[in-house]
């Protein structure tokens, strides 16, 4: 667990996957996928994306992910509940209301965060993992995998939100144990380890102006929230918006007739911004869902909103995925207890390693007026969706536990191999600017531009972009710099097939940075 004491007793064991090369004409060896977070699955991303992925980098790759530490199938894990049970009860307390609703709502919150960052170092202390749960100890853990697994101990890697900070503290760590690194939809590099978060949400308007207009030029047969122009689609649908708050959407329960839930539902404008958010992260197969859902709401039809998070069952839909939660008896857990059934990733994750990545002079310290500052300027930047994103501000709040091993060097220094970089022209929570700002740590690294809309290259897939990953993969070859590439889907084209993400595309990617 403490890389830097190995005398220590305590252990972290890592779940591991692999997806095996398919050829071994010309055999390149294996290759680490990180899907993102933090606290995305590793397992669980390879079973969904690892054969797209396997066929951009080239059958000749086998394809290899790890769930990190405290995160999914890999012990101990974080976890801050007693029990599902427990979790679901904090959950039903969430406050209704978003920031910027009202005044009370960031003190609301901002005691919630306390209160969540006190319960889970009190029930995590005993595993020592706070201490060693941040993305420094993560690189160390690839490192390991890395030198054990790679016949030439060196590095080949696609990473993936999140997945960009564990790979640029893996280059800035151990340069000379870097032969490929692609690091996919950008966090900023500085951003993240002062604890600001004023940069991300900079091209999320760029991704909502993509909706007005796509939306206009899709016309009234393709787009339910046609109109006369884009500004008067966005007018119509911040009208809806402001309806909501007035006058919620009533979804009555099946047993008064029809399909529906078994409770009535009650559709608000908080529930409808969360839709929009989740909309964001991959626009080119979820707009035309927006737009769908949006139309219905106005003619005060909340089912499709009731359908788009609650689809039919599917044949092929995972049985070993985890089982509900039964009302009554839900069993104690543990961090100490695998994982009851195969998850995209645990929420408890994200903050324990966010937080573990904070310097210690900026952990646990801001005050509901810093919050506030933050919040406003994050509004500002992003007007549609600037409410949840302001949620970010407050994840540490109340973290007493420092990590014992942290990276005070720059994130950069000069690769064996260049590292390329690769960003959507406008992608809603890491934008393109961040994929520059980390390149210029890197000497001789390339920041390849995706012209489309959505987090990472998945939201909107290009056979250009596609064509110098492989290239890069299979020989090492960079784009040059500039270089920009036409991506293969636009909002509103017709359903797409399940390339990029697998078939969960209607999961709310919060936990995708």
């Amino acid at each position: 667990m403490d890389w830097q004491n190995p005398t220590d007793d305590k252990r972290v064991v890592l779940a591991i996957t692999r997806l095996r090369a398919t050829t071994h004409v010309d055999y390149r060896g294996p290759l680490i996928m990180n899907p993102g977070g933090p606290g995305g699955s590793g397992v669980f991303a390879l079973r969904d994306r690892g054969a797209y992925l396997q066929s951009i980098v080239g059958d000749n790759y086998d394809i290899i992910s790890f769930d990190p530490r405290g995160v999914g199938a890999s012990t101990p894990r974080h976890q801050c509940f007693a029990s599902t049970q427990d979790e679901d009860a904090w959950e039903l307390q969430e406050p209704r209301n978003l920031i910027g609703a009202h005044s009370g709502v960031i003190p609301e919150l901002y005691a919630r965060s306390i209160a969540y960052s006190q319960l889970c170092e009190a029930n995590m202390a005993a595993t020592g993992l706070l201490e060693h749960a941040g993305s420094v100890a993560i690189a160390r853990d690839m490192l390991e995998i890395v030198t054990l697994a790679f016949p030439d101990g060196l590095l080949r890697y696609w990473g993936f939100s999140w997945g960009t900070i564990l790979g640029g503290i893996f280059a800035a760590m151990y340069p000379d144990r870097v032969d490929r690194i692609v690091n996919d939809g950008n966090v900023d590099y500085r951003e993240w380890f002062r604890a600001e978060h004023r940069n991300f949400p900079r091209d999320t308007e760029k991704c909502m102006d993509a909706f007005y207009t796509s939306c206009y030029d899709a016309g009234p047969d393709s787009c339910e929230m046609y109109a006369d122009s884009p500004d008067a689609i966005r007018a119509r649908l911040d009208a809806l918006f402001e309806s909501l708050k007035e006058e919620p959407v009533i979804v009555p329960p099946v047993s008064m007739g029809g399909a529906g839930p078994s409770m009535p539902m009650i559709i608000t404008h908080s529930k409808l911004r969360g839709l929009q958010y989740s909309a964001l992260y991959r626009p080119a197969d979820q707009f035309a869902s927006l737009a769908h859902i949006a139309a219905a709401l106005e003619r005060g039809d909340g089912l499709p909103f009731y359908e788009h998070f609650n689809p039919p069952p599917d044949d092929d839909d995972d049985k070993e995925s985890t089982p509900s939660t039964p009302l009554c008896g839900a069993p104690e857990l543990t961090p100490f207890d695998p994982q009851p059934g195969l998850i995209e990733g645990n929420k408890d994750a994200f903050s324990a390693i966010r937080c573990s990545d904070y310097t210690p002079s900026t952990l646990g310290d801001l005050s509901r007026e810093d919050v506030r500052r933050q919040a406003d300027e994050i509004l500002r930047l992003s007007p549609s969706t600037g409410a949840l994103n302001a949620l970010h501000a407050l994840v540490c709040i109340g973290r007493r536990t420092h990590p014992k091993w942290t990276y005070d060097g720059p994130l950069g220094g000069t690769t064996r191999h260049p590292i390329l970089f690769l960003a959507n022209s406008a992608d809603n929570i890491t934008p393109l600017v961040s994929a520059r700002n980390n390149s210029a740590g890197f000497p001789g690294s390339v920041v390849l531009v995706q012209k489309g809309y959505g987090h990472t290259s998945l939201a909107a897939p290009s056979d250009c972009a596609n064509s110098h990953v492989r290239a890069y993969f299979q020989n090492g070859t960079l784009p040059d710099q500039g270089t920009e590439c036409e991506g293969q889907w636009a909002p509103f084209a017709k359903a797409l097939e399940e390339r990029a993400l697998g078939k969960r595309s209607r999961a709310v990617s919060t936990w995708w940075l």
